[in-house]
């Protein structure tokens, strides 16, 4: 037999064969690309291990562009021979590759944008790291904990020189605070302002990533409080002389800041800390930085809980629990921060934006209000909420926010105040939530 004769018999085979393997080998590359998951590519230049996932992804793309290849070839092939296998058949199998391969050039698209937009706007949730503990990680693990956990924004309360570099290339966003007792010298004198910065910025700045920085921890209302106006501009100056204008310097206050906070229309602060909050809102929008507040329904809800609903505490209310003129709150939360944002108007800054510096329910300390089930559901739902709504007052306003904390704290007082950690010392998971 001759060439023409033995094809006559075995191309329509061959060439079947052949369309079957550029079809299973365009399945094999979406296989392939399908192992990979979205949260362990995070495009950091600093992760040892994520170079092989690349690879892997450049060989599901080499598979699958060579299973296209293959049945173009095999098609040309079969409509210059006049007797074979039907067109039909490699159009089948160019279809079949086509859409393996736009599925693969979709997904790595939409996981992109995904990334983009988490680097760009980041999603606004982070989570506190206390250090009063004697049995806590050490934190180039705590770090690596955050990374896996998914979690972009750290708070830390003092400027450890190890942990700031144990976060040296991590590509976590810093919220930084110096130590209250620093707070006085840094606002009377400018260049102690410029020592704390080259001390605790400067040097670490190239592969650090300060967000935030934050100029007292509840010290409004106190004896330090008038100090924070003058103690953010000085640091403001001090972060500009370094090329770090752009870093947000504000302040935190807790929730005593407030004379009155029911109904959340009636929020209004002390008459003892007015003029100082007038002073600070007016630094805080002139820079567009906003005021950090902690929120921590969980202490309303425990010292009255027979007039706090635990659904109303918990963001579990299916109908409003207190309706405020035209605003209806479902959530002790929402309450709680329009409160603040009534104050901020009542002082005549109504656009002054706030953003959560600390918020979180215990795990432990004082049954039956304190249960994993209950910071469970707390904190799931906090994330949600802040994700994706304002509140009543200001409904578009999504406020970047802090959980605390990360850790069980073993030397803080009082049972509840050592059970507000998503992890032990040990790094294992007190409940599940990353």
């Amino acid at each position: 037999m001759d060439l023409p004769e033995l094809w006559a018999i075995f191309g329509p085979g061959v060439a079947g064969a052949g369309f079957a393997t550029a079809g299973i080998f365009a399945s094999i590359a979406s296989l392939m690309f399908n192992c990979v998951r979205k949260e362990d590519i995070d495009y950091s230049p600093y992760e040892e291990g994520e170079w092989r996932l690349k690879l892997w992804l450049f060989f599901a793309y080499v598979v699958s562009f060579v299973s296209l290849a293959a049945s173009v070839g095999l098609l040309i092939q079969d409509s210059i021979v006049k007797t074979g296998p039907s067109v039909w058949t490699g159009t089948a199998g160019i279809l079949q590759c086509v859409f393996v391969l736009i599925r693969l050039i979709l997904v790595t698209a939409i996981t992109l944008a995904a990334h983009q937009f988490s680097i760009s706007s980041s999603l606004p949730i982070g989570v506190c790291y206390g250090l009063n503990g004697n049995n806590l990680p050490p934190p180039s693990e705590v770090v690596g904990l955050y990374k896996r956990s998914g979690i972009e924004f750290i708070r830390l309360y003092e400027p450890r020189s190890d942990v700031l570099e144990a976060l040296r290339g991590s590509g976590l966003a810093v919220a930084l605070c110096p130590t209250n007792e620093d707070l006085a010298n840094i606002a009377q004198r400018q260049d102690a302002a410029d020592a704390w910065v080259h001390t605790n910025i400067a040097p670490y700045m190239s592969d650090v990533v300060f967000r935030w920085i934050i100029l007292g921890n509840e010290v409004i209302p106190g004896p330090l409080a008038s100090y924070v106006p003058a103690a953010i501009a000085n640091t403001r100056n001090s972060l500009a002389a370094i090329g770090l204008a752009n870093v947000t310097v504000t302040t935190t206050i807790p929730g005593n800041a407030l004379e009155a906070s029911y109904p959340p229309s009636a929020g209004a602060f002390r008459s003892d800390v007015t003029d100082v909050m007038i002073a600070v809102a007016g630094i805080l929008a002139s820079s567009g930085a906003p005021l950090m507040i902690n929120v921590y329904p969980y202490f309303s809800y425990a010292s009255n809980p027979s007039q706090v609903p635990v659904d109303y505490a918990l963001f579990a209310a299916t109908t409003p629990v207190v309706t405020d003129g035209s605003f209806l709150y479902y959530d002790l939360f929402d309450a709680m921060v329009d409160a603040f944002h009534a104050a901020l108007e009542r002082i005549g800054y109504p656009g002054l934006r706030v953003a959560i510096g600390e918020s979180g329910w215990p795990s432990a300390g004082n049954d039956p209000y304190t249960s994993i089930d209950n910071a469970m559901i707390y904190n799931r739902n906090l994330v949600n909420h802040v994700l994706t709504n304002g509140t009543p007052r200001r409904p578009g306003e999504i406020m970047e926010t802090f959980l605390f904390a990360m850790f069980n704290e073993n030397l803080k007082p009082g049972a509840v105040e050592q059970n507000f950690g998503f992890f032990y010392p040990n790094m294992n998971p007190v409940y599940p939530f990353w």
